[in-house]
């Protein structure tokens, strides 16, 4: 028997034990004095002890944290959420093999729901089944040995209770069409970020479009993938107009080192996550100027005022923006070099065409359509979204960045939070300082 065959067993054995002890009623996951901790006071301070007291060797070295016996430990005693009981084990399908979507098939999996992930390539499936490893996307990150893979779409979508979408936004569309004639009352859940192209519609509202009567909702936060396969502890957010749909997301991918909260905000959760790869690029190139931590905090903070402006003028709640899809989202994508979108931004921060800097990403940068999405409805609204227009201007007029930053800088007063203290500021105010006397390349 080979060792993580070995492994494998054991970790069933000990989550089939202490799930026997655990209640399994599921609920909204919202702050109050009932609300239940995630650990006991003697597990997390026992983890956290365990954390600080490691040498800077350990440090270093992330299997000295056996997070399999973090995982075992907390699991029996984690208070499940209380609400509504599942009637059954869920059973999943996850359209799409990128990142996200294989990281989120595979917690499902592990939750012991019947878990499905469709991938299009028959090739990409067979390797998936014989080496349970996604080289392209999650390379070097063994999937749970329950996980299904499926090529088939008929197949994979069929007598699921819910689909979760995980495909590019330019895909998005297609294949809610492609699954029509498939669904017999199956729930959908967005897990995509961005918007459509030419048409500015949300996954949300391709989903009405589409399947008008389908059950529905998104699912969005800070979430790299790489750092959900490596259990460091994350959390997302479930959006819907559906109590019971919230809690099934909940019941199915909330675990001892991820946890989803809910939100009936369902354009707001959405924007964040679609909004915040703008910013993301932004971000990166403006680290490939080597900017200060001066700079990032205010580029940081002005993008959530953006987004938040955007939202509020689009039907959302400004306050969505402040919780885990918003600037915590926000946070982890323009921070992080795991990020698709920041690695756009920094390479062409370092002089690289939009083409290139693409095609050696090798993935889907949503941020870039997004950016001449939200432009241009900003544009058509009146809508002052400063660092949207400057990154289109250098990206899609090919103005110089420096310039552009410049001219940001001496755009004037405008109060700070404008919720606070409103200010009015008009865009073709704005574009015209831009677009002005720009500095050739």
């Amino acid at each position: 028997m080979s060792a993580d065959k070995k492994n494998s067993e054991i970790e069933d054995k000990n989550m089939d034990q202490a799930e026997a002890t655990t209640n399994t009623d599921t609920t909204d996951d919202v702050e109050s004095e009932e609300e239940k901790p995630l650990f006991n006071s003697g597990i997390l301070a026992s983890l956290f002890d365990k954390a600080t007291k490691v040498g800077v060797k350990a440090k270093r070295d992330q299997s000295a944290l056996n997070t399999e016996e973090i995982e075992k430990k907390a699991r029996s005693n984690m208070s499940s959420p209380e609400g509504i009981t599942p009637p059954h084990q869920l059973r999943l399908a996850f359209l799409g093999g990128g990142s996200f979507g294989t990281a989120m098939s595979n917690l499902a999996a592990r939750n012991g729901c019947d878990s499905t992930l469709w991938v299009r390539n028959k090739r990409t499936v067979k390797s998936l089944q014989r080496s349970r490893v996604n080289k392209k996307y999650l390379p070097g990150y063994t999937l749970d040995e329950r996980l299904k893979y499926e090529h088939d779409l008929k197949a994979a979508v069929q007598d699921k209770d819910i689909i979760f979408v995980a495909v590019p936004s330019s895909a998005f569309r297609e294949t809610l069409r492609n699954i029509r004639p498939y669904l017999t009352g199956q729930s959908i859940v967005s897990l995509t970020k961005g918007m459509e192209k030419d048409t500015f519609s949300l996954m949300s509202d391709i989903i009405e479009q589409e399947l008008p009567e389908v059950n529905f909702g998104v699912m969005s936060g800070p979430n790299l993938a790489v750092e959900i396969m490596q259990n460091m502890p994350s959390a997302s957010v479930i959006a819907s107009d559906s109590e019971f749909l919230r809690h099934a997301v909940q019941s199915a991918l909330h675990s001892v080192f991820f946890r989803i909260f809910a939100s009936d905000d369902i354009k707001g959760v959405e924007l964040g996550g679609a909004l915040k790869n703008i910013y993301a690029i932004a971000m990166g190139m403006a680290a490939s100027y080597n900017v200060g931590e001066n700079t990032k905090a205010m580029l940081l903070t002005r993008a959530l005022a953006e987004m938040s402006r955007f939202g509020v003028a689009s039907g959302a709640n400004p306050l969505t923006f402040l919780g885990l899809s918003g600037v915590g989202d926000l946070y982890a994508t323009c921070s992080s070099e795991l990020s698709r979108n920041y690695r756009i931004g920094n390479m062409l921060g370092k002089g690289m065409s939009l083409e290139a800097a693409i095609k050696k990403l090798g993935q889907t940068a949503e941020g870039v359509n997004t950016i001449q999405q939200v432009h241009e409805k900003a544009m058509k609204l009146g809508i002052y979204m400063p660092i949207t227009h400057a990154l289109h201007a250098v990206i899609y007029d090919d103005q110089a960045a420096l310039g552009v930053a410049l001219h940001l800088m001496e755009s004037g007063f405008r109060s700070d939070v404008e919720f606070v203290m409103p200010h009015e500021y008009s865009n073709e105010a704005l574009n015209a300082k831009i677009t002005a006397g720009m500095p050739d390349k």
